[in-house]
């Protein structure tokens, strides 16, 4: 059975999807939409753009998920996935992909995303932190007794977390981490404490939004990134997408039960080969590929 990935923020690079335009009409077709219903000309900015205007939330949010998105579209009938899955931004990928959002709701929906994220960053300073070589347990007992908001934000791999809060409450984590062992507690280059209470303004902005939105269910189950568990109804996905953004990214434990369902392959579309390297080190026998 082969489960189809998307990746989030991060993945991106500058030329991302040119390939897609210059050779296939249906692509060409898909942005040049995006980029009336966007306002502005994204292509422009993914094709010959700079590192720094890729990495602006209110554009790499949107980047991503057309290069996803566009992707599955051109596969054709060589996109057949027994399940879905999406890392952060990479769920709403998953969703179009698998029949759940319309193309155009999809992307209006990551605008809307990215820039009420954008806010709630310039609202209140925060930030993220890469942790390796500590088991779950300990990072999240660690964050537990910090003063101030620190909280487990991406479950990427076994050994592998990111934590997400008030600068200060990391930067004590970051410390006590690394007197507990860990091989590294190093603050990432963010906007802000993504997958944190610090969203919590971006959560009600965005809630709002999507609960205005028709959601059909989708043609596969899609895993997502809240409980890390298979939904196929609509009201469901609509509150996981919402509490997502104050919640965590269990991308471990979904890995791990897709498998248990079945799962033998992972293909991921979209710019970048993050996802395949994280599901490798989940699960040594499966088989990975990806297109970009």
């Amino acid at each position: 059975m082969k489960a189809f990935v998307f990746p989030g923020q991060g993945a991106q690079f500058v030329g991302m999807g040119k390939d897609l335009y210059d050779n296939n009409e249906v692509a060409r077709n898909m942005f040049e939409k995006a980029n009336d219903i966007l306002g502005f000309r994204i292509t422009d900015l993914m094709f010959e753009g700079t590192d720094e205007d890729l990495r602006k939330t209110s554009v790499t949010q949107p980047a991503i998920f057309l290069h996803s998105v566009i992707l599955a579209k051109t596969m054709g009938e060589e996109f057949t996935p027994s399940m879905v899955a999406g890392h952060s931004l990479g769920e709403f990928s998953a969703l179009v992909a698998a029949g759940a959002l319309s193309f155009e709701d999809g992307l209006r929906l990551v605008s809307a995303r990215a820039q009420a994220m954008q806010k709630a960053c310039e609202l209140k300073p925060s930030t993220m932190a890469a942790v390796l070589a500590l088991p779950d347990e300990k990072v999240e007992e660690i964050c537990a007794g910090i003063d101030g908001v620190v909280v487990c934000a991406n479950y990427n791999c076994p050994g592998q977390i990111v934590i997400s809060g008030e600068i200060e409450a990391v930067n004590e984590a970051c410390t006590r981490l690394k007197e507990a062992g860990a091989k590294r507690a190093l603050p990432l280059k963010v906007g802000g404490a993504f997958h944190s209470p610090c969203m919590e303004p971006a959560r009600a902005e965005l809630a709002e939004a999507i609960q205005n939105t028709t959601f059909s269910t989708p043609s596969v189950p899609v895993y997502q990134n809240v409980d890390a568990k298979p939904h196929t109804d609509p009201a469901e996905i609509k509150a996981n997408l919402i509490a997502q953004l104050t919640g965590a990214v269990r991308w471990t434990q979904s890995v791990q039960n897709m498998i248990a369902d079945g799962a033998t392959e992972f293909v991921e579309l979209g710019p970048g080969k993050v996802l395949q390297g994280l599901v490798a080190k989940i699960d040594r026998n499966v088989t990975t590929d990806g297109r970009q």
